[in-house]
This record gives structure tokens, sequence and C-alpha cells, in this order.
């Protein structure tokens, strides 16, 4: 389950340096978006789906306000991220109303980010160099997405197959 960043954001991340390094391998932008909770794979999206409409639109109160940035991040040294603040409650409510589906929730806390790039198994790179680049950018989150991912060659392709429509815990 994902939150899609909206064009102008894309556009704001795409403006990243993003030089060629042996042993790095950039995300596209059709794939960038923040997990909210990584299911596994998934038999029947049926449970799932119905689990989701309890994050749906329908009450009145905040809108839920995403940050990306201030700057490229890293995790150790093998993920090039853009932290994205602002959905932890909305994280812990799809954890929360999805529990009984897939994986098990992951033990460790929310961390809401943009993967930009990943080192290879095999490969040694110093991320260091590449961390550090500034990009900022805020939206309001419109929905939450069901998304499947088809693995291959060139990595992930995301499939989207459900959009809930966000809205505030009550």
């Amino acid at each position: 389950m994902a939150v899609l960043p909206p064009e102008r954001v894309l556009d704001a991340v795409a403006g990243l340096a993003r030089p060629a390094t042996p042993g790095l391998r950039w995300t596209a932008r059709e794939q960038w978006h923040v997990t909210l909770r990584f299911l596994g794979a998934v038999d029947d999206a049926g449970p799932v789906v119905e689990a989701l409409q309890g994050v749906a639109a329908g009450e009145t109160a905040a809108p839920v306000e995403a940050s990306l940035g201030p700057a490229v991040g890293r995790f150790g040294n093998r993920v090039l991220h853009v932290p994205v603040s602002g959905l932890d409650a909305l994280a812990a409510r799809v954890v929360e109303a999805s529990a009984g589906c897939g994986r098990p929730p992951e033990g460790r806390g929310f961390a809401g980010h943009l993967t930009l790039a990943r080192v290879a198994h095999d490969a040694r790179v110093d991320l260091g160099p590449l961390a550090g680049g500034r990009v900022s950018e805020r939206w309001t989150v419109a929905a939450v997405c069901l998304v499947e991912s088809h693995l291959g060659p060139a990595g992930p392709r995301y499939e989207v197959l459900e959009r809930f429509a966000v809205s505030p815990p009550s």
C-alpha cells in the first residue's frame, strides 16, 4: 500500500542529479512512491480492498499533508532516498486496518521515503557524495493505493489495483 506523489513533486525529484555510478541502479519515475505497508505476495486482493475501505473518505477533518525532503539521504550503504514526513498517522491507520492481510506488519517504525537508487548486491558504492542534494515539496495526499509489483530485469513495475480516498481518523 502506497502514496503516489503528484506530478509536480515527481518533477522536483526528477531534477535531482543522477550520475552514472557503477554498481548503483537508479529507480525510474514510474517507480517513485511512498510505501505505507508492504504485504508481500497476496493470492486474493479482496480482503485487502475491504480492509482499506476503512481508511476511505467520508469523514471530515484536516487533510493529510506530506513533505518531501529537505535533502537526499541514505539507508546505510545500500539505499539512496528522499525522506517523506507527515504520513506516520496514515501509515499507522493502514497497518491497523490491514493487520490480517499479507505478511505480518514489519516490527520497525515507519520511515516514509521515496527510493532513488539501490546498490547492487555484489557492489560497493560510497553513497556519501550522492546524499545531500536539496529537494523540498509539500502536497495534500489524495489517496492510498493498493499496488502490485511485477519483478523484472529492469527492476519492479508497479500496477495500481485500487485507489482509496484519504480521510483523517475520527
